[in-house]
């Protein structure tokens, strides 16, 4: 199937794209069995960003210090290319873009490239993998990230985390970001809270609020929850209060779901509460509760 292929070669990471460049293609090796590939060096001005890069947002003292590596060493790896959809001279980056930023900044008049034929759909995977892997996106494009490769390329939570190299309840909480006011997403894109902030803050009612009290205090994580547990309808149904047994117990199975739980107990019988917003979601909770995978009915 289609989706098994994507998949399989996503997988593979970019090992694979770059591991085989001195002996050349192998027919049916690895992702670079399916594509002519050739390395040059080009003008630099010959290189262009691509519109489906997931990063956003490059930080420019990261950048400055490459720069100044690229200026003693050169540029290691090189560029990964294909011919531009928009302008046939051009060449568009597929994986790379920061090191062509920072040959910029070294003044360099030419970089070596790869040059593969990739579609669209091949381009926006690689370059997912690409950041997702080397840990250079912030937190919200990880999100948008993992969210794209789930809804586009039809992966499970559980069947990305195998790929990426995360848990199952990593993808799942960063995900949840997204849900976060936009006053909250902000907070976290300028570095003003940490995703573990914006994580505790999604089980309160009313984030904003409290996102005030966590900058201007300058609250860690740890007092962040402890300031959002109090502010949460932590009793039951007749005014009892919930007990931190019943408390912890929500919050466990709010990680392993990636979704908001809530229990609410009556004696010895009770009710929980899973809290989803899409039928994604909705369709995730079922396999995880009938311990199989997508694909696997």
């Amino acid at each position: 199937m289609a989706v098994d292929k994507a998949r399989k070669n996503l997988g593979r990471g970019l090992a694979s794209l770059f591991g085989d460049v001195g002996d050349g293609p192998k027919n049916g090796e690895g992702v670079l069995g399916d594509y002519n590939l050739k390395s040059a060096d080009v003008p630099i001005e010959d290189v262009v960003p691509s519109s489906l890069q997931p990063r956003l947002e490059f930080d420019a003292d990261q950048l400055a210090a490459l720069s100044e590596s690229i200026k003693t060493n050169g540029i290691i790896q090189p560029i990964l290319v294909r011919r531009s959809p928009e302008n046939k001279r051009k060449w568009e980056i597929v994986a790379g873009e920061r090191r062509w930023r920072a040959a910029q900044l070294a003044q360099k008049h030419t970089v070596p490239i790869v040059i593969r034929d990739l579609d669209d759909s091949r381009v926006l995977q690689i370059a997912l993998v690409e950041n997702l892997q080397r840990s250079d996106l912030n937190p919200l494009e990880e999100a948008a990230g993992y969210q794209r490769l789930i809804k586009e390329y039809y992966h499970s939570h559980q069947g990305l985390a195998d790929i990426i190299g995360k848990s199952r309840s990593h993808i799942a909480n960063t995900i949840r970001l997204l849900n976060l006011p936009e006053k909250v997403l902000v907070a976290i894109k300028k570095g003003a809270i940490s995703a573990g902030h914006g994580r505790a803050l999604l089980g309160a009612k009313k984030p904003e609020k409290l996102l005030q009290q966590v900058v201007s205090r300058e609250l860690n994580v740890r007092q962040t929850e402890a300031l959002v547990k109090p502010k949460n309808n932590v009793r039951q149904a007749g005014g009892e209060q919930k007990d931190p047994n019943t408390l912890e117990l929500e919050q466990d199975l709010t990680n392993v779901l990636g979704l908001r739980v809530s229990i609410r107990n009556s004696g010895e019988s009770g009710k929980i509460t899973i809290n989803y917003s899409s039928l994604e979601q909705l369709d995730e909770v079922l396999f995880v509760l009938r311990g199989k995978q997508p694909g696997s009915l």
